[in-house]
């Protein structure tokens, strides 16, 4: 298990996305997923107000609907930690108080639960004053409907005048951080954000963390990959990031397991980071991303594997 930041949570270290649910995952097909994860000794699920308000027909809140439909279902909500966010829905945009309270009940109303375990600024809201942003945030904490609050795609400058307003306020202060980070997606978080970040003590909750499927190994040079991702991780089929898959397959092959696998256990034992971001459409998806959030890599296969994708 691990803990996020300086919470008291303790988690498996695999995050549950849950922007599929709804989506390309319907609610039979997001129920069992569900199920296999916490049966498997998962407990974190990761979503968005937003999530998935870009689908035809879709408004956004599909995803917290579908959770929350499961948790009244299973009635375990004591036993999932549950992380939701604010500042990308259209109708709920940015961090400014009101847009905050609002944002914060619906999704509540939407997960039927009367608090969350983490709650995001899903964006650096730069047209709302950072100190509105904070008190807002530490409104919704104080209150009870949520237990922590984090930040996702902020700045370092901008991350650390955030807990600095927090302390001067003295209200919750961010715990934990949701950047952009992967194997081959690496100059977003390394470097002054990820310095912050273990300086700060804040749990680190990587989303993206297999390249839209690149790092799952199904990308390759004459590969047809039917998914709605299959452009963006298509990018990444260059040379290096055919060096890195060529890593990717001798790690994999040495160890018995994925290579989906290997990209999320080379990520977990980076600074900071407690739980990697990553979803699954089907039950069937699952097993190689537990399989990540256990896999123990020897310190040479890292080091292969950061040299590959530097």
């Amino acid at each position: 298990m691990a803990r996020i930041g300086t919470t008291d949570l303790d988690v498996l270290p695999l995050n549950l996305g849950g922007n599929v649910f709804g989506w390309t995952a319907d609610e039979r097909a997001s129920a069992a997923v569900l199920d296999a994860f916490v049966e498997a000794g998962g407990s974190f699920v990761d979503t968005a107000d937003v999530y998935s308000e870009w689908a035809d027909g879709h408004e956004g809140g599909e995803s917290e609907a579908t959770i929350g439909r499961w948790l009244a279902a299973r009635g375990n909500r004591a036993d999932v930690v549950i992380a939701t966010k604010v500042g990308k829905l259209s109708t709920r945009r940015g961090t400014s108080r009101a847009v905050v309270r609002e944002a914060i009940d619906d999704s509540l109303k939407r997960l039927g639960t009367d608090y969350v375990d983490l709650y995001y600024a899903h964006e650096d809201d730069q047209d709302t004053p950072l100190e509105e942003t904070v008190a807002a945030l530490g409104e919704v904490v104080a209150e009870g409907k949520a237990r922590y609050v984090a930040a996702s795609n902020f700045s370092p400058e901008r991350l650390a005048e955030a807990l600095r307003i927090a302390d001067e306020l003295g209200v919750a202060r961010f715990v934990a951080l949701q950047p952009h980070y992967n194997l081959v997606h690496r100059t977003a978080y390394e470097g002054p954000l990820q310095e912050l970040a273990v300086r700060e003590g804040l749990g680190v909750l990587p989303y993206s963390s297999l390249a839209s499927g690149f790092l799952t190994g199904k990308y390759r040079d004459g590969a047809v990959v039917d998914s709605p991702r299959a452009g963006s991780a298509g990018r990444y089929l260059d040379d290096r990031g055919r060096r890195v898959l060529a890593v990717l397959d001798e790690v994999a092959a040495a160890h018995g397991t994925s290579v989906t696998a290997v990209s999320l256990a080379w990520l977990r034992v980076q600074p900071g980071v407690v739980a990697p971001i990553a979803s699954a459409r089907s039950v069937e998806q699952l097993p190689d991303l537990l399989a990540g959030a256990r896999l123990e890599l020897a310190d040479e296969e890292v080091v292969a594997l950061s040299d590959a994708s530097a």
